[in-house]
């Protein structure tokens, strides 16, 4: 099973930005399609977005498309999330996933095991 660390988040004011890395354990990440979801106090975990195993697709969720981006780097069995443009309702615990099952169950939110210990992100207003 694939371990996950992410890290990156912090305090920052609204209108800035912040870039969070997964870093991942085992041979076979770069076999899998990965995902950033987010969870909010008192709210369900919520879809952020996703990128393919080769890093050629991406998808997002509509509240955070054209703010965040998706990338990897298998090399580094890294995944990352650059998100610019903080709202206060982008705060959160974000956390990492791999998607075990197909692409088109990853860009919906469905598939996910593996995933990380979580990061928070708190945004100022």
């Amino acid at each position: 099973q694939v371990q996950l660390v992410e890290s990156g988040g912090g305090l920052v004011q609204a209108g800035g930005s912040l870039r969070l890395s997964c870093g991942a354990s085992g041979r076979t990440f770069s076999s899998y399609a990965m995902g950033w979801f987010r969870q909010a106090p008192g709210k369900e975990r919520e879809f952020v977005a996703a990128i393919s195993s080769g890093g050629g697709s991406t998808y997002y969720a509509d509240s955070v498309k054209g703010r965040f981006t998706i990338s990897r780097d298998n090399a580094k069995n890294t995944v990352y999330l650059q998100m610019n443009s903080l709202k206060a309702g982008d705060t959160a615990v974000y956390f990492c996933a791999t998607a075990r099952g197909t692409w088109y169950d990853a860009k919906r939110g469905y598939g996910y095991d593996s995933w990380g210990q979580g990061t928070q992100v708190t945004v100022s207003s």
